[in-house]
């Protein structure tokens, strides 16, 4: 049922459209987070994608779980609110372990502010200067937390790269009217987002990708209202949109090149309807939190892959997890093409 999500137009076709139908899309890592945006934007490049963050179509923050995501901007300071200060709850034995006093943390992110203010827009590395400058030391993991702390407080927010690097920016300054809807509202429209994005899933994968707890789980489920609907699944309640199972199941062959950490791979305690368990450990080595780039075949994954970009071309390793075939190796190079084009370069394929 879940493959349904990836032939499926989610909302307008843009980056707006998209990041909005999924409420968050993982993105720690940007050239995934790029693709993740562009499978879904057929003909899209990675040049137009950045574009289109630029005209802030999306920022990028820690709404929650302590790890990035890609969020409409108008929605970022309910989520922090309503998710992300979980996060900050257990802050306080981040600073004890990495020995920064709370006093110093705060100072941080007001020196932060004042570097930001008035349209400012500074590179990792031009934050963490301007914080020595303002009398912060950065010993150890000092710097990266203060970048994290500001942003989870909603003082700063992740903007587009500059080249290589990340930057930042004030979020109230690159959002300057922010929806504030009800606590309640705002529960019922995540899960509404959770569940038409990652459905059939469960209540715990929805508390598990939220950091939620259960009352608030069940809170926003019944907030939805008749949007969403209780189904079984192999034996398992699970929670969908109403109005995607009256979507008619896809015919043919359906192949799909997905980054690391895409969306559709996450947000899952049991992934058996995505994977064979037996394959887990060679989409998450040393089961690490780092996910693999994938290839799915009617909804369930065939293949890892890894990319090298050079200068003439996209070299391509593709990792089978079971025999594919010629038929399914001319399938599998099919749908890495789009990716090629994305990036701009031929694509050379190696099968290991």
């Amino acid at each position: 049922m879940r493959s349904l999500l990836l032939s499926a137009r989610p909302g307008p076709g843009t980056v707006a459209g998209i990041v909005e139908w999924f409420g968050a899309m993982q993105a720690q890592d940007m050239a995934s987070g790029l693709w993740s945006l562009g499978v879904r934007l057929p003909g899209s490049t990675a040049a137009a994608v950045t574009e289109a963050l630029e005209r802030r179509e999306a920022i990028r923050t820690w709404p929650m779980r302590g790890t990035v995501h890609l969020v409409p901007p108008a929605d970022a300071h309910w989520m922090l609110d309503l998710m992300g200060v979980r996060a900050l709850a257990g802050a306080a034995k981040r600073r004890e372990t990495i020995g920064l006093a709370e006093k110093t943390a705060d100072r941080g992110v007001e020196v932060l502010a004042a570097a930001l203010a008035g349209g400012g827009r500074l590179t990792r590395a031009e934050c963490l200067a301007a914080l020595a400058e303002g009398g912060v030391e950065l010993s150890g993991q000092v710097g990266y937390h203060l970048l994290w702390y500001a942003s989870q407080r909603g003082v700063t927010c992740i903007a587009p790269h500059v080249g290589k690097e990340q930057t930042f920016v004030l979020l109230d300054e690159w959002v300057p009217a922010p929806h504030r809807p009800s606590r309640e509202e705002a529960l019922a429209t995540i899960a509404l987002r959770y569940f038409r994005s990652h459905g059939p899933a469960t209540k715990q994968d929805f508390a598990r990708w939220t950091g939620l707890t259960l009352t608030d789980t069940k809170a926003g489920i019944a907030g939805a209202g008749d949007a969403l609907t209780t189904v079984r699944v192999d034996g398992s309640e699970m929670v969908a949109e109403a109005a995607a199972l009256d979507t008619d199941a896809a015919t043919g062959e359906a192949w799909w090149a997905l980054p690391g950490f895409d969306e559709y791979m996450l947000g899952y305690k049991d992934r058996g309807l995505l994977l064979d368990a037996e394959h887990f450990s060679a989409v998450v080595p040393g089961g690490n939190g780092v996910f693999q780039a994938t290839i799915v075949h009617n909804g369930r994954t065939v293949a890892t892959w890894k990319r090298t970009l050079g200068a003439k071309a996209v070299t391509v390793e593709v990792f089978p997890l079971a025999e594919l075939g010629t038929a399914g190796r001319g399938h599998t190079e099919q749908a890495l093409r789009p990716y090629a084009a994305f990036v701009g370069l031929p694509l050379k394929v190696r099968w290991r």
